[in-house]
Order: structure tokens, then C-alpha cells, then sequence
């Protein structure tokens, strides 16, 4: 019984040492640093990337143009974001940066995504149905979008021994509702090299 107790004590001392030995360390930090772990596409790089991408857009021609010759802001939709690239890369992130950016600027409209679209349509006609017809909004009302954005993330990847080079390459493109004509290519590279260094066991 001794033996049993004693192997009962060691085993919870060695899972006790376990655990402590593999606890992790937490660090609160600013959400505006920078921290670049492991070299894969992070919160920094949408946020950057969509800060340049959408200035860039905005001092173009077509802004001008379209304000000059309708008398008012263009109203902008945010399309798809496709990932190409090899690793796994969440573009709802980098959409929502785009979102703000193109909302904050305040020299475009922006207009809902479709998901938002069908969740407000639902409401009007839940609102149709039961609030009072002086409250009630009414279907047909929306404003539909002058231009939308939509684009893609690409990758290549190149390593040798301890060393890696990842090259990121967005492409955006504004297309005209109207004409499809493309107003707008915005292009933006990130270039980063990661050397791996022998882990200490």
C-alpha cells in the first residue's frame, strides 16, 4: 500500500513539474506593435497594406473624375479577396481593413457587403410585418455601388538550409459597375527573410 501511495505521489509530482515547466509566459502588448513570429502574413501587414493600397486608390484620377462629372462621391463596394498563396491567410481580416480605410477616408460612399445586405433586407421585411408604418423602412431604397474592389493575395516561398524568403504580392483593382472598366490597379510587396535558428532542448 506504501509502494502504491508512493507511485500515486511521484506520478502527480512528475505531471506537477510537467505542467509548470511548460507554462506559457503572457505578455500584454500594444495592438499597434509590431511582432513578426514566424514570418507569415499577420495583423500588421493587413493593416498596413490596406492603409497604403487605399491612399494610393484615392489619389488617383478616377476619384476626380467621377466627383467632377456626377457632382458627388462615388459609392464603393469591397468584393472577394481571394488567398493564393500557400499558406493560410484570413482575407475577412484584410476586407475589414479595407473597409475602414475606404469609410474613414470620408471622400467615398461606402456600400454594405452582400452578407450585410441579406441581414438588413430581413430586417425591413420583419419590419413590413410588425413595426408601425411611420417607422417602417421600405424595400427598393438601397443605393447600389459606382465601383467595386476586389483582388488577391499571392505567395512564393523560397528556403536553403536555416533560411527562408517570403514574398507576399497584393493585387486590388477598382472595376467600374457600369462599364467593368477597370479604374483602378493598386499593387503592394512585402518581402520578409526568416532565419531559423537551432532550437536549445
Amino acid at each position: 500500500m506504501f509502494g502504491f501511495r508512493k507511485s500515486v505521489f511521484a506520478a502527480a509530482s512528475l505531471a506537477l513539474a510537467v505542467g509548470c515547466a511548460t507554462a506559457p509566459k503572457i505578455q500584454r502588448t500594444d495592438v499597434g506593435e509590431t511582432i513578426d513570429l514566424s514570418g507569415d502574413w499577420n495583423d500588421t501587414d493587413s493593416r498596413l497594406v490596406a492603409e497604403e493600397m487605399i491612399k494610393d486608390s484615392l489619389s488617383r484620377p478616377w476619384l476626380s473624375e467621377f466627383s467632377a462629372g456626377k457632382g458627388a462621391k462615388p459609392r464603393v463596394i469591397v468584393g472577394a479577396v481571394s488567398n493564393k498563396s500557400q499558406e493560410h491567410i484570413n482575407t475577412e481580416t484584410f476586407v475589414k481593413d479595407l473597409e475602414r480605410e475606404l469609410t474613414n477616408s470620408g471622400q467615398v460612399k461606402f456600400v454594405a457587403a452582400k452578407v450585410e445586405r441579406d441581414e438588413i433586407r430581413e430586417e425591413r421585411m420583419d419590419q413590413a410585418r410588425n413595426a408601425s408604418m411611420k417607422t417602417a423602412k421600405s424595400m427598393g431604397q438601397e443605393y447600389g455601388a459606382d465601383y467595386m474592389l476586389k483582388g488577391q493575395i499571392n505567395t512564393i516561398f523560397d528556403a536553403a538550409g536555416k533560411q527562408e524568403v517570403k514574398y507576399y504580392q497584393v493585387e486590388l483593382e477598382l472595376i467600374d459597375m457600369t462599364t467593368n472598366e477597370k479604374s483602378w490597379i493598386g499593387q503592394k510587396k512585402i518581402k520578409k527573410q526568416v532565419t531559423y535558428r537551432k532550437r536549445k532542448f
